[in-house]
């Protein structure tokens, strides 16, 4: 298994609708990068441009998707482990569907979400966004939000929550199960689950909070108390 951590800019937080504006990935092994502006085929809009900096005449003459797939396969080959944070809830989304659209079988890549290893196994911390973690790991600080270098500030933040765990080992224990003991994120992050109040679990329920992916072991406790959410 051989880690390559990767990240993609996009026209919007819906995968059905918006499109992969830029994808970036890093081999830490090789000490090599792949970033690649993409067309997407619809405007991106102005909020978005606001984020990650990218516009309409930024990527009018750059190629599709469909067009870097290839390239993209071969930089990351076929035993790599594809590292994003947020990866569940995201990256993984709008690159499946990328590869759907254009029509060709994405590889059987395993795929880690840094997000889900830092909620699981750095509860003590208050936040685990990517710049929350550069700042408390002490990174200097780069372009924020545009892919490249968020996925150098991922290598570097990832290695130091791993330490010397071997990627296959990381790969094993986030395919475990684990039941929560703590709060992971919101309002009452770093609380006993025992300690959230029963208004506040409901809430989280009707909003959908407990549908959305890596949230099932909080669903999972939260049962454990008893609580339904039918």
């Amino acid at each position: 298994m051989r880690p390559v951590y990767y990240d993609t800019e996009t026209t919007g937080i819906s995968s059905s609708v918006d499109r992969i504006i830029e994808i970036a990935a890093y081999d830490s092994e090789k000490k090599a990068s792949f970033c690649h502006l993409i067309n997407p085929g619809i405007p991106i809009p102005k909020e978005a441009s606001a984020i990650h900096g990218i516009t309409d005449e930024m990527v009018k003459d750059k190629p599709t998707f469909k067009e870097i797939a290839l390239e993209f396969i071969d930089f990351c080959g076929s035993d790599a482990v594809l590292i994003a944070h947020n990866n569940d809830a995201f990256d993984i989304h709008f690159l499946r569907n990328s590869f759907t659209l254009a029509e060709m079988s994405m590889p059987n890549w395993t795929f880690i979400d840094s997000l889900k290893w830092a909620r699981r196994y750095r509860p003590d911390l208050s936040r685990h966004s990517l710049q929350f973690l550069r700042e408390y790991f002490c990174i200097p600080a780069n372009q924020a939000h545009r892919a490249l270098d968020d996925v150098v500030i991922l290598e570097k933040i990832f290695q130091f929550m791993i330490d010397d765990l071997p990627i296959k080992k990381v790969v094993e224990l986030l395919s475990k199960k684990t039941i929560l003991t703590h709060m992971p994120f919101g309002k009452y992050q770093g609380k006993k689950i025992t300690e959230v109040p029963s208004d506040y679990v409901s809430w989280l329920a009707k909003s959908g909070a407990f549908e959305k992916p890596g949230n099932e072991p909080l669903k999972e406790a939260f049962e454990k108390l008893g609580l339904s959410f039918q």
